[in-house]
């Protein structure tokens, strides 16, 4: 008997949705979109292959005319869908509710013609109330939303085809340009360019450490007679000069000698106490914007990670056997929830929290424009399915992104947070009868609120920290401040008088030194709010255009902050100089608005395609600007300065195979590779000098490898340090097709080792690796050990297994090797509780000392660094801790490089045809 065919894009999806509707109804997936635009040559159609815009795979002559393919992965499933067809009474398109599964869907009816009737049923989130109601209201496919679709796929067609062929010649051959990719970028490269411009100034206050009624608090000192104290505000970022000539700028000797005067004049004085009760709102539930972003702050999330997340969590997880999805859709640019939500959300804030918690539904105005694209904002699907109910029923990622999902919306529906904030003067008497004055703030929460469930994170540590309760004791103005009877100052002075009974007590007064810090460079989450705050991009481009950006080498991560490469700023240069305009945010932004005027049915798509490609009288268009900047582009290069010994230019380039720094013309022992992580705002004249200096005098040799009779070297490459058992060869000045290049042995340093303390025995050991130990009783294949991508592994054939430590390497035995080649893989998802080795704490803060995967590391619940081979960790410090912690930044990992699949470009159309279709 013929029954309704479902169609979905994945088989998670279709596999919850099948519990749901039962033997009544087929559900099948189609595995994502069905067919494209060509991706290669191979995938152009016959009839277009000697057009001139073959390539492309869009007629720019004719309106536009895309022309699709069914890739060859594709070709099985859609034969399946075929046969499905077939045995049913009715097509039922059931893809994700935005422009994507729109599309999804158009492709699927195009490709498919089914002859029975096709209906499109939309849900935001998969229960069996949002499924039923889908299947009690039908539709059509949305031919505005899918124009919309096909527009921006033919807009991102035509800008990167044309534009990157650019890059291959003027930059570097396998360079893209992207519509959205290139201005993230960009946004990227102006940023770490304002660190390179730079200039750090040093200025200095003091801090007095006081105490009352039990409790710790700092008074920093804002102003000396009349005149304020500098701050990081004050000065010129580029210069490093103070810029505000009503500041007074303290040095180290004038701080001395101002806390010896403060030190000798106690009491001091209370001067002003004011206090102002205040409220703090709940943020708004998780639109995609504000998900990401939050996860990033609060979790560590990358973009790509957290929308992977999100999507098992909307499709429903397995092991929550008949709840369906757990979340509403993910892609969503709405902060508005349903009166569904509203209403159960209320009670759940009711029973779990108590009455007084909430006080009505709160609605949060969006600025999502497009009506058909509104959907509800991120929430739970089940307002009583508690994250502590799910625990061991889901992955330890999925459990931490849904708790914060739940805990959001929940917050976002309770009443404000009452708070009483606190602002101390005190008043101390300084040289030449002026008036030393210090300030100190608090903050006093009186009601929870919304805080019981949920408290937004900041990109600003700063920021973060002043949001924190902190309780100044009760004082009046008038009170006298006097020495603590065993206080003393930051060198041990003992203060005068002893004033244990006073309400408030001076512990010390320390001088402070400052440097100002350049502007902070982008995280995930910084760079989406940015991307967000100017109109560039939507939900679902997101997490594509960041993980695009890293895969394809124009960025790298240190920590959580994004660092472009040279290459992503020859690119930058060179699109800024020659197609400014294309990479624009303003222009970007406004693509979008057109998007967006498309998908309401505002505006012709033909239209919008040919002016974007062709121009009109007020803006040039990609064809001609990329025919005339193909013609004046020249080689970006990037100046770092004069060399002062040489006189001579000292610039990057970007070669074959990476940047390199060039000395004047270059030529043999002026120019060096330059390592992938450095950051270009760290690079300068006198260590691109070092780096040319170093190459010329060539490697440094260690010593003699006694079973070869070979020097062994430590050398600098691309990828990092390096050690060599013998000589580089020549490069043959001719080479046959296929033939092998003779290579050294080589081995990366491991561990704590550097170019400049790694010895011979350590090299040596290096050099030995692969490191047999014996071969499997079960098919005499050989165990061996060695160092990867993710750390120390032991290796049987494909298996491999991770090692606790680098020593383990050079230990482990064989027995222990074949345990563990023996034992089931373990998932990454789940990893295992990690063992707590000491617990450091000082002034109420701890930094735990844990034993990981790759050997002990310190953390302090948000931040994680590992310790170096030198440092014995029973023997660690709060203090060490602390700096590992605060250096992380530094000794992130450089990200995995790999080339990407060069796309076919399209040749350029005739003139006059151009002219003819732009309607000249």
């Amino acid at each position: 008997m013929a029954k309704p065919l479902v169609i979905v894009e994945s088989p998670a999806k279709a596999k919850t949705l099948g519990r749901f509707l039962g033997n009544k109804y087929r559900v099948e997936a189609s595995f994502g979109h069905i067919r494209d635009l060509p991706e290669s040559a191979a995938e152009v159609p016959k009839e277009i292959k000697e057009k001139d815009w073959g390539r492309l795979g869009v007629d720019v002559d004719q309106d536009f005319k895309p022309y699709y393919v069914v890739p060859g992965d594709k070709k099985k499933q859609v034969a399946h869908l075929k046969g499905a067809l077939k045995e049913a009474s009715e097509l039922l398109l059931a893809t994700d509710p935005d422009r994507e599964g729109e599309s999804i869907s158009w492709h699927l009816a195009q490709v498919l013609k089914p002859r029975i009737p096709v209906r499109r049923i939309v849900f935001h989130e998969i229960t069996e109330d949002a499924v039923k109601e889908a299947l009690e209201n039908p539709a059509d496919v949305n031919e505005n939303l899918v124009r919309a679709q096909e527009s921006r796929r033919i807009l991102d067609r035509l800008y990167g085809y044309t534009l990157s062929p650019v890059l291959w010649k003027k930059v570097q051959t396998g360079l893209s340009a992207g519509r959205v990719q290139s201005v993230a970028v960009r946004l990227i490269v102006e940023r770490e360019e304002e660190r390179r411009a730079f200039r750090t100034a040093v200025y200095w206050d003091l801090e007095a450490t006081l105490k009352g009624q039990g409790r710790e608090f700092i008074a920093t000192l804002v102003r000396v007679g009349d005149q304020r104290i500098a701050s990081g505000k004050d000065f010129d970022p580029q210069t490093g000069e103070l810029k505000n000539a009503h500041a007074r700028l303290l040095d180290e000797k004038a701080t001395n000698t101002l806390v010896e005067t403060l030190r000798a004049n106690v009491p001091w004085t209370v001067s002003s106490v004011e206090q102002k009760p205040g409220v703090e709102r709940p943020a708004p539930p998780f639109t995609t914007s504000t998900l990401t972003q939050e996860a990033s702050r609060k979790l560590g999330f990358a973009t790509e990670r957290t929308m992977q997340i999100a999507q098992r969590l909307f499709q429903g997880v397995d092991s929550v056997d008949g709840q369906g999805g757990l979340i509403t859709y993910h892609r969503t640019d709405s902060t508005t929830l349903s009166d569904k939500a509203l209403q159960e959300s209320a009670r759940v804030i009711r029973s779990m929290f108590g009455g007084e918690y909430y006080d009505g539904p709160r609605r949060y105005q969006t600025r999502v424009k497009n009506a058909q694209e509104a959907h509800e904002a991120i929430r739970p699907t089940n307002f009583n399915l508690t994250p502590s109910q799910l625990e061991g029923m889901l992955d330890i990622d999925e459990q931490r992104l849904y708790e914060l999902i739940w805990k959001r919306t929940m917050a976002s529906q309770m009443v404000d947070a009452r708070v009483l904030r606190t602002s101390l003067e005190i008043s101390a008497k300084a040289s030449n009868g002026e008036t030393a004055v210090l300030t100190a703030s608090g903050k006093a929460i009186e009601f929870a609120g919304f805080r019981r469930a949920y408290v937004e994170g900041s990109d600003d540590p700063a920021a973060e920290l002043e949001e924190q309760e902190a309780i100044l004791p009760q004082c009046q103005v008038g009170d006298q401040i006097h020495a603590a009877a065993d206080a003393s100052d930051n060198v041990g002075h003992p203060f005068k008088g002893a004033g244990a009974d006073d309400a408030i007590a001076l512990l010390g007064i320390e001088p402070k030194r400052h440097e100002t810090s350049p502007p902070a460079r982008f995280t995930e989450a910084s760079l989406i709010k940015e991307l967000e705050r100017l109109g560039i991009g939507r939900p679902s481009t997101y997490a594509p255009t960041i993980a695009t950006i890293v895969r394809r080498g124009y960025v790298f991560r240190q920590g959580k902050a994004l660092v472009p490469s040279f290459t992503a700023f020859a690119v930058t240069k060179l699109l800024r100089d020659h197609f400014g305009d294309f990479v624009e945010t303003d222009f970007t932004a406004e693509m979008e608005e057109d998007l967006d005027e498309i998908s309401r049915g505002e505006r012709e798509w033909i239209e919008f395609l040919r002016q974007f490609y062709f121009g009109t009288k007020k803006h040039r268009g990609l064809l001609p600007a990329a025919e005339k900047g193909a013609e004046k582009a020249d080689y970006p290069l990037l100046d770092l300065g004069v060399d002062s010994e040489s006189e001579e230019t000292v610039r990057v380039r970007i070669g074959r195979f990476g940047p390199f720094v060039q000395v004047g013309e270059g030529g043999p022992g002026r120019t060096a590779s330059l390592p992938d992580d450095i950051a270009p705002a760290d690079l300068s004249v006198e260590k691109a000098m070092e780096l040319v200096r170093a190459k010329a005098e060539g490697p440094r040799a260690l010593g003699v490898d006694p079973a070869t009779g070979q020097n062994v070297y430590v050398m600098n490459g691309r990828y990092g340090a390096y050690v060599q058992l013998g000589e580089t060869p020549e490069a043959p000045a001719k080479k046959k097709r296929g033939e092998p290049v003779e290579k050294p042995k080589r081995s990366s340093l491991q561990g704590g080792m550097t170019e400049s303390t790694v010895t011979l025995e350590e090299a040596l050991k290096l050099l030995s690796l692969p490191r047999t130990l014996g071969v499997h009783p079960d098919d005499n294949e050989p165990i061996v050990t060695n160092f990867g991508r993710f750390g120390p592994y032991v290796k049987h054939g494909d298996e491999f297994r991770s090692l606790e430590s680098d020593d383990d390497v050079f230990a482990i035995s064989f027995d222990a090797a074949l345990a563990l080649i023996r034992a089931p893989k373990q998932s990454r998802r789940r990893q295992a509780a990690k063992t707590v080795l000491k617990e450091l704490t000082k002034d109420g803060l701890t930094i735990k000392l844990l034993s990981g995967r790759y050997g002990p590391y310190v953390t302090d619940g948000s931040l994680n660094a590992s310790l170096p081979k030198t440092m014995n960790p029973e023997a660690i410090t709060y203090e060490q801790a602390a700096e590992l912690l605060a250096a992380r930044k530094d000794a992130a990992p450089r990200p995995r490089r790999g080339g990407f699949k060069r796309r076919a470009v399209m040749s350029a159309a005739p003139r006059a045809r151009a002219r003819k279709a732009a309607g000249a």
